[in-house]
């Protein structure tokens, strides 16, 4: 198994748009068929060096995270949103068990 994890700095750190970018990121489920497992988080320190929202996401394999990265919807719907709200990301991708 594969676990991706990514956090995002947001360019407006409201709730409403943190709300509106937590369920852009929940709308995978059941339209990207590698993800087994998904889950958002909201910060709730809002430290300096906080990020505003975090998501990880459970796949079966490093080729299912390929096929991941390369979905029409993650793609077209998720990274289309992502990129446009964002200031800054950072991610890691790691095996297991």
């Amino acid at each position: 198994m594969v676990r991706h994890i990514v956090l995002f700095k947001l360019k407006d750190k409201s709730e409403e748009n943190i709300n509106k970018t937590a369920e852009v990121l929940l709308s995978m489920k059941g339209k990207v068929p590698q993800i087994r497992g998904i889950e958002v988080g909201r910060d709730f320190l809002h430290s300096e060096r906080s990020y505003d929202i975090g998501l990880t996401v459970t796949l079966d394999d490093a080729k299912a995270l390929d096929d991941y990265q390369n979905d029409p919807y993650h793609c077209e719907v998720v990274k289309k949103h992502m990129h446009a709200v964002r200031e800054s990301s950072v991610a890691i991708d790691y095996y297991i068990d």
